[in-house]
């Protein structure tokens, strides 16, 4: 039943991970569809596979490996997750922030997350990194909330601020990193849908209407987990197809994870030059 994990599992996941690991992770990333080969970059790495942790929901998605691995990125301790669950798989909103929370426990005070995401502004091209820079959280405001439920005041206030999503300093930082490697940087609004199917013409149209300029079914319930529990919050979404407003363009989710595998190395040129300064 939504929001009624018993905090001991939390604790249980983080017991089981401070025991495997010698660092003291600082900076978590989660990393979306055919982005896990962000992984490769860790230095040192202690590889955990999330099946074997206690509590941790199990991802069924192809291009979500489910492991963590845990060592040191451009000098700093991380903590890297490869795969997440979604809510298409049919896990309660409560569950798509049970890694949030660990890493919380764990010590872990700024989240990258990453996504593939479609892209809804007619200007952003297949290959395109957008920077998040605020959502839409729109199986949350349909009542797929992550935090509906009793309120667990250990990580949180019952009624977090979300003014700030998605920290400005952090965005700063991406902006003159971006321009540094050679990396062109869109910026937008993500949001969230359930999923699992892709948007259709009317659908894709009424996103822009409301403002989105990259759609997907992930990141959003982690983004609100993290500002729950106040860790710092910096997001990618890599632009895997243009979505079709006229219903010309069909999309595939191998068509995404091959678009991944081009965005990926766009992303690391970035993050190495950021994460030192998170």
């Amino acid at each position: 039943m939504n929001g009624q994990i018993d905090p001991k599992k939390y604790q249980e996941a983080a017991d089981y991970i401070r025991e495997r690991i010698t660092v003291k992770p600082e900076i978590g990333l989660v990393l979306g569809s055919g982005l896990g080969a962000l992984a490769d970059e860790v230095e040192n790495p202690t590889i955990i596979e999330t099946a074997s942790i206690p509590g941790w929901p199990r991802s069924t998605v192809l291009g979500h490996s489910g492991r963590l691995v845990i060592g040191t990125l451009a000098g700093r301790n991380v903590l890297v997750q490869q795969g997440r669950v979604h809510f298409y798989e049919g896990y309660e909103p409560d569950l798509l922030i049970f890694a949030v929370r660990v890493m919380k426990l764990l010590g872990v005070g700024s989240l990258v997350v990453t996504n593939a995401a479609g892209g809804i502004n007619p200007d952003f091209k297949a290959g395109d990194i957008m920077m998040i820079t605020d959502q839409i959280s729109f199986a949350a405001m349909g009542g797929a909330h992550p935090l509906r439920g009793q309120n667990l005041d250990e990580f949180g206030l019952r009624f977090p601020d979300m003014s700030q999503p998605y920290d400005r300093a952090y965005q700063a930082l991406v902006r003159s990193a971006a321009a540094k490697v050679g990396v062109p940087l869109r910026e937008g609004v993500y949001t969230w849908l359930s999923g699992p199917s892709f948007e259709t013409p009317a659908e894709v149209r009424f996103l822009r209407v409301i403002g989105t300029d990259a759609v997907g079914m992930s990141t959003v319930p982690e983004v609100i987990a993290a500002r729950h529990c106040e860790i710092r919050v910096l997001g990618f979404s890599g632009i895997t197809n243009e979505c079709s407003a006229d219903g010309e363009t069909k999309t595939t989710h191998q068509e995404v994870l091959e678009a991944a595998d081009i965005i990926g190395p766009k992303i690391v040129r970035i993050l190495r030059e950021v994460i030192p300064a998170l």
